[in-house]
């Protein structure tokens, strides 16, 4: 309902400009003031939309009542009604902002006219302001699915040029700060915390949380360059086992990666993450990468490995060479006897290698459980004859999970994008459809399709675009959201980079230079 003040020392002019308005837009709701003092304190307690001021009033006058008004309510719009048509009147009236000024006495017909093209911009101002409001709750809601995406294709592919700059920028962050990752490990059951998680990351703007896999939960952590971070980190550490564990630890850890330099190298924070993560069974909750020992002088067989063959080794998973992995640890444990290292000390390495193999493989979907050994052996046969069992029963999983996965399956997740491009559709949406880690759905499509999913996605969303494009009658505005966009610049700096033209110039050539 458009609001309306007159302001007016005459009550026949009040009475007048209100039968003539009421009648000629009846939705008004109108309100009377008989001087500028009045007019003052109704602009706080009504609050109109419009005011029809009359400039020579006792007292406080129209000029100065509008300055005062819109001082404090710069959206109220303003007519001013005089009988004096001097250029020091109109002059004052425009350093106020007044819209338009009514001459007294106006017909009904100008007055009508001069009214209704204010109320009509009242209304498109209105309706910008609500498609403004539904842009940014719809931005709201879709913020944490821009989150958790970004993370899954920073950690575990390549965000498209198109997107990050943009998608980065949305999220507030600066792409060449310092970042770190974090691998939280949770215990079964304890699904539930994490959205606990998520809302403490996100009220205290620490970071990025990725979607929930198995049990664990990527986070990208932002420097705080006001502490060092060692501090920023541990205190980080802490709080996510505190806020999500409480007083029961049992079974949460937390693994810190190494600081990097931009968001393009978290990657490799992340996996230094998942390697500072040892066997659950300890009593420490929690560790950064550089605190992992590191080789000793000595240089004996259960020196923690080098950072090669780390990358070694987590390729060797990704890519399921289990005969690879049973090989190298057979040996290894055979070079350990050889050279008579301390028995305990080999099989705690061995369970740390089949840790990080069962973290690696929760991202693809593989769920394991806890890969342990369920003795202590009392001797290097025995230790050989267990670590091959349990490495033949991880095998025997990710076998079972390959077979699972029907051949056309990234067929459908493509027919599925398809048919839901226009909607906030998220790699974690996809997954819960499919049954499928969104990281492992990610590589999978990335293997298989040779691009990532948002790759696809775009040019779903812009096919769809250039066919709607084809209908004169529909603006580019309204196509941008029809299509999946929240943003109309967006989707004009996605277009131009997909097509090399803009959507203006494409519209032209296909319609002749008729739109």
């Amino acid at each position: 309902m458009t609001k309306l003040l007159i302001v007016d020392d005459e009550q026949v002019g009040r009475e007048g400009l209100q039968a003539i308005l009421q009648k000629g837009f009846p939705e008004l709701t109108v309100e009377q003031a008989k001087n500028g003092k009045m007019a003052v304190e109704l602009a706080d307690s009504f609050r109109p939309d419009l005011i029809l001021m009359d400039i020579k009033m006792p007292g406080m006058d129209g000029l100065e009542a509008a300055e005062a008004i819109s001082g404090k309510y710069p959206g109220i719009k303003i007519v001013m009604v005089t009988a004096y048509d001097t250029f020091d009147y109109a002059r004052r009236a425009l350093k106020l902002g007044v819209k338009d000024y009514l001459l007294k006495p106006s017909k009904a017909t100008e007055i009508k006219k001069t009214v209704g093209a204010i109320l009509e911009q009242i209304g498109m101002e209105s309706r910008e302001r609500e498609r403004s409001r539904l842009r940014e709750d719809a931005l709201e809601r879709v913020m944490p699915v821009i989150e958790t995406d970004i993370v899954t294709q920073l950690l575990f592919d390549h965000v498209h040029e198109v997107h990050s700059d943009e998608l980065l920028s949305w999220l507030g962050v600066d792409t060449g700060g310092e970042v770190f990752a974090l691998s939280v490990l949770m215990p079964e059951g304890e699904e539930k915390a994490y959205a606990t998680i998520r809302d403490l990351i996100r009220r205290e703007k620490a970071g990025w949380v990725g979607a929930l896999y198995g049990r664990q939960i990527p986070i990208i952590a932002f420097r705080d360059q006001a502490r060092s971070y060692r501090s920023q980190a541990t205190e980080l550490a802490r709080g996510l086992l505190e806020a999500a564990g409480g007083h029961s630890r049992e079974g949460w850890f937390v693994g810190v990666g190494n600081l990097c330099h931009s968001l393009m190298q978290v990657r490799q924070s992340y996996r230094e993450a998942l390697l500072a993560t040892p066997d659950p069974t300890q009593p420490v909750r929690y560790r950064l990468y550089t605190d992992k020992p590191e080789s000793g002088a000595a240089n004996s067989i259960l020196d923690y490995p080098d950072k090669r063959w780390e990358r070694h080794f987590f390729e060797q998973i990704r890519v399921g060479e289990w005969d690879g992995i049973r090989a190298e640890t057979l040996d290894f444990l055979r070079r350990c006897e050889n050279e008579g290292a301390d028995r305990l000390e080999a099989q705690q390495r061995v369970s740390e290698r089949l840790w990080i193999a069962s973290r690696v493989l929760a991202e693809m979907g593989v769920e394991i459980g806890t890969p342990t050994f369920s003795f202590q052996a009392q001797d290097y046969r025995q230790l050989r004859a267990e670590s091959g069992s349990i490495l033949d029963r991880i095998k025997q999983a990710y076998a079972e999970h390959l077979e699972r996965i029907k051949p056309d399956t990234v067929r459908r997740i493509k027919q599925y994008i398809a048919e839901h491009s226009h909607e906030d559709i998220s790699l974690e949406a996809i997954g819960e459809r499919f049954e499928l880690s969104p990281f492992y759905i990610s590589k999978l499509f990335k293997e298989q399709v040779g691009v990532n999913y948002i790759d696809f996605l775009t040019q779903c969303r812009i096919d769809k675009a250039k066919k709607l494009m084809s209908d004169p009658a529909r603006s580019l505005k309204e196509i941008t959201f029809e299509v999946g966009y929240h943003d109309p610049n967006y989707f004009s700096k996605v277009f131009k980079k997909m097509c090399e033209i803009s959507p203006t110039e494409y519209r032209k050539a296909l319609l002749g230079g008729r739109s």
